[in-house]
């Protein structure tokens, strides 16, 4: 059960005045992205288009604030100098 008073309790119900659903799931849309590690073996539902690749091959999925796919990459700095060359601000995943 949420607490009603903590901080994050209250700032959605303060967005929530001002902003819809749909307009706090697009927020960052086009300027956030965040990297996520990934196997190869679970690309297939992120990438459909993918090739086959060894199932324990360790991949970097740049996606964007939303989720969706941007691109995947062999190493984790290719894909941060792609979010870099995009012009996108990084999110940290905890």
């Amino acid at each position: 059960m949420q607490n009603p008073d903590s901080p994050s309790w209250a700032d959605r119900a303060l967005f929530s005045e001002f902003m819809s659903v749909d307009e706090l799931t697009e927020l960052g849309t086009g300027d956030v992205a965040y990297i996520k590690q990934i196997k190869a073996r679970d690309l297939k539902e992120m990438f459909p288009d993918v090739p086959p690749l060894h199932d324990n091959m360790t991949l970097y999925a740049l996606l964007n604030a939303d989720g969706t796919p941007i691109l995947l990459a062999d190493s984790r700095e290719a894909a941060v100098a792609n979010a870099f060359e995009a012009d996108l601000e990084m999110a940290s995943l905890h």
